[in-house]
């Protein structure tokens, strides 16, 4: 079992950025993968970002560019760089974790986790 902890979230104008952290607790194992996913109100849960254990990273295609996945290992720590925010950003974000490897396919979706982080608010006004 991982236990996640995120933070970092808050409310900032459109093209502002953030930086969201998620700290992470509990064996990990050699071969893993990790995502931030983000809810908006009364919609769903959809993928933003994740990266396995060998570093390989997908991106949803409305973050490219925009949005940087990372891991620091050493400070078992997850971390979302978020730059030009703009409003439809507006969501929870989670992070979650997933031990072994999937079809990389299936990475971005909710499905392929079942450890989730409680989340982190972040606001972005027009």
């Amino acid at each position: 079992q991982v236990q996640l902890v995120e933070s970092g979230g808050g409310s900032v104008q459109a093209g502002g950025s953030l930086r969201l952290s998620c700290a992470r607790d509990g064996y990990i194992g050699s071969v893993y993968y990790m995502g931030w996913f983000r809810q908006a109100p009364g919609k769903e849960r959809v993928g933003v970002a994740i990266i396995d254990s060998d570093g390989r990273i997908q991106y949803a295609d409305s973050v490219k560019g925009r949005f940087t996945i990372s891991q620091d290992n050493a400070k078992n720590t997850l971390y979302l760089q978020m730059n030009d925010l703009k409003p439809e950003d507006t969501a929870m974000y989670y992070c979650a974790f997933g031990y072994g490897t999937r079809s990389w396919l299936t990475y971005l979706m909710r499905g392929s986790y079942n450890q989730w982080g409680q989340g982190t608010q972040v606001t972005v006004s027009s």
